[in-house]
């Protein structure tokens, strides 16, 4: 299967033009998975992106913290494995920081909810 791959590799960058050839031929460029994995990995910060829209009393903490801390964690690999995979450590920045945006909101919300609660309970506790 390498031997499929390598030969289609070597006609596909027949093609890419002289400018480009660079990116084709650097060692986390698009013929690795070092390259294809962090291009579909924005797809989480888009739905990230996309979440912000999102009330904030429906935002998971902690499925927003496991990505927070994934994106960190991964931001700081991307930085220390040769070669140093610049597209890694991007798409996992941004990864890290809508989670971390995202919990901040719905702290924020469960913060701001915690006095009316009390104030609610206080209310009902007269009534009675």
């Amino acid at each position: 299967m390498s031997v499929i791959y390598r030969n289609s590799m070597n006609v596909i960058g027949k093609f890419v033009p002289e400018k480009l050839q660079p990116l084709w031929k650097h060692p986390a460029g698009p013929q690795t998975i070092f390259f294809w994995a962090p291009a579909f990995k924005w797809g989480l910060v888009i739905a990230g992106l996309g979440d912000l829209r999102r009330p904030a009393e429906k935002i998971s903490v902690s499925q927003s913290g496991a990505l927070g801390i994934t994106g960190l964690i991964w931001t700081r690999y991307s930085l220390v494995i040769i070669p140093k995979n610049w597209g890694l450590f991007s798409v996992n920045l941004f990864v890290a920081f809508t989670a971390i945006y995202q919990i901040t909101r719905a702290l924020r919300y469960q913060h701001q909810q915690a006095p009316l609660e009390a104030a609610k309970a206080t209310s009902s506790d007269v009534a009675h």
